[in-house]
């Protein structure tokens, strides 16, 4: 529980080193935070923190607000955050891996953090610019589950490299293996022997990018 009292007393050191006086008393907290010192003690008594005013105080002194509520000094917050990548993610969205799925709608989109150390041992020290999106269908067994999330880069659109792409055509959003055939037309493979693979025209199709990495569903 964060207590008055506390940020109170930090308060006063900061006022004491800016103003080089030795003593600093709750007036002059109450002061600088523009409320009225009546108030300001009966606020002490009830534990009531007036954030908008130490928040104001805070930014106007460039102060961190972390440091001064949770100890957090910001190197900490900043080796914190590099832990992870941002990942942009397309929560409503899902790559088929059986009959075709939704196109990409780039307004409805999340954050997505992912461990650093993940990332890195799926998807390596290369391109950290990924977008996340859901796999639906089972076509893609045993490789890619159903209902698993996998790692988009779109800068990795050549079908004649080996791989698992997103492909957007005419009747929807794939996930599938690419090959070209020597007649012009495409086939969009599945990992699922079950599942035969499918032709289509090669101006009905688009690749939207390489998969790269996947979570699977728990």
């Amino acid at each position: 529980m964060i207590h008055l009292n506390d940020i109170v007393d930090k308060l006063k050191d900061i006022l004491s080193e800016s103003t080089a006086r030795k003593k600093v008393f709750d007036k002059d907290v109450a002061e600088v935070l523009g409320i009225p010192q009546g108030t300001f003690a009966s606020m002490k008594k009830r534990n009531s923190i007036p954030y908008q005013e130490i928040l104001e105080f805070c930014a106007s002194k460039k102060i961190s607000v972390n440091w001064l509520f949770f100890d957090q000094a910001i190197e900490m917050l900043k080796e914190e955050s590099e832990k992870f990548f941002q990942v942009r993610y397309f929560s409503d969205i899902g790559a088929s891996a059986g009959g075709g799925a939704y196109g990409f709608d780039e307004k409805v989109q999340e954050s997505l953090r992912i461990d650093k150390k993940v990332m890195e041992n799926m998807v390596g020290l290369g391109n950290t610019d990924l977008e996340a999106i859901h796999v639906h269908g089972e076509s893609m067994e045993p490789t890619l589950q159903d209902g698993s999330i996998v790692f988009l880069d779109r800068t990795q659109r050549d079908m004649s490299k080996e791989g698992i792409f997103i492909a957007s055509t005419t009747a929807g959003l794939f996930i599938k293996r690419i090959r070209q055939r020597v007649d012009g037309r495409v086939e969009l493979i599945s990992d699922n022997p079950l599942y035969t693979p499918e032709i289509i025209a090669l101006e009905e199709i688009t690749i939207v990018g390489k998969v790269v990495g996947n979570i699977e569903r728990l």
